[in-house]
């Protein structure tokens, strides 16, 4: 069954979603379901990776990032050159989960009420009613997020931080598992509004797709042409059982020494001179939430620091910001997490050494 999927384009209706938005603490919101056993896990996660791989040609690291931010509860940002399949990267992996899936068209007439919704009045009961925006899904896909204002932008930060929409003073939470999946387009500048600090901040992880190598190409031109790939896609996963897995993740072990490696690296781009503007704390703790996401999905119950290292680049580099005399060298954010990654000293490595 595919799940319910709605579109949002411009300052348009906003379909209602599945569900209507819950009311109340958060207590009572929290997800009940239990910790998933590792061999179910194992199976399902399989399950999701092996159905998106069917759509996305030669891109399985990037598959396993997007399901790796799913399960440590994130956000995903996909910015890259237009054509290469961001938004069939994100529209397959909300069809391989069954869940609701609203999609927002990113326009620069879109409003910030068409995405948390609106309170109308209903004249008949002589009360306003609340209508939710397209934010009321489970897995939300914002196509070219930088084509909006600022101000509609600015309408993703509670919800993503927070899992909460606020409208005329009222608080509705969202449905778990949530998660914004965004695309962009970093080389067309005309028409666009760059992500501020503060929302790149609230997306967990970046991927660039890059360009299929031959073989991948040779095989999307020969598989695309007469079908749509998302058709063939049906769901391997619930709701229910994304929910259990997250819980799963958020069982991992992570040692005084993993944890102290991170803040480490945390520090290092906070210090390094080529920085004007380092990792946030919220950028470590979602560092370490990937970090335990991805050792689930290798079959472990503990992280290493292998998995910070592997993660540090798509989770800190989109945050920061490079000194404008650094910039002028040459220097990248991608290129800096790298050096520091060279340098910060690895624990269980001999004399502390790095890799």
């Amino acid at each position: 069954m595919h799940p319910q999927e709605t579109m949002v384009a411009g300052s348009g209706a906003v379909g209602s979603g599945p569900q209507a938005p819950v009311e109340g603490p958060r207590s009572a919101h929290a997800s009940s379901e239990p910790a998933m056993d590792a061999a179910t896990f194992a199976k399902i996660s399989a399950d999701i990776m092996a159905t998106m791989n069917t759509v996305i040609d030669g891109k399985e690291e990037a598959v396993r990032l997007a399901l790796t931010v799913l399960l440590a509860g994130g956000h995903l940002l996909l910015e890259d050159v237009p054509g290469v399949g961001k938004t069939l990267l994100a529209k397959s992996l909300a069809r391989a989960v069954d869940c609701s899936v609203n999609r927002i068209q990113f326009t620069p007439d879109l409003l910030p009420s068409d995405i948390t919704g609106v309170s109308v009045f209903n004249q008949s009961a002589q009360t306003f009613v609340f209508r939710p925006g397209a934010i009321f899904a489970n897995i939300v896909i914002g196509d070219e997020i930088n084509r909006a204002s600022a101000k509609t932008q600015s309408a993703l930060l509670e919800s993503m931080a927070e899992h909460q929409v606020t409208v005329d003073g009222t608080t509705y939470l969202l449905q778990q598992p949530f998660m914004v999946v965004a695309t962009q387009n970093p080389i067309e500048m005309e028409g666009t509004y760059p992500l501020p600090e503060a929302q790149r901040d609230r997306f967990m992880a970046r991927i660039s797709l890059g360009y299929p190598d031959e073989a991948a190409e040779l095989a999307m031109l020969e598989s695309h042409q007469s079908v749509n790939p998302l058709d063939s896609i049906d769901a391997v996963a619930s709701a229910a059982q994304v929910r259990s897995m997250v819980q799963t993740v958020a069982a991992v072990h992570v040692s005084p020494a993993v944890r102290a490696y991170t803040v480490a690296l945390g520090q290092a781009t906070r210090n390094s001179p080529a920085l004007r503007l380092g990792a946030s704390p919220r950028a470590l703790l979602q560092l370490l939430r990937a970090a335990k996401a991805a050792a689930a999905l290798e079959g472990r119950g503990f992280v290493l620091p292998d998995d910070i290292r592997m993660l540090a680049e798509p989770v800190l580099a989109h945050r920061l910001l490079v000194e404008r005399s650094a910039a002028s060298q040459g220097a990248t954010p991608s290129g800096i997490v790298e050096d520091l990654l060279a340098k910060v000293a690895v624990p269980g490595m001999p004399n502390g050494r790095s890799r």
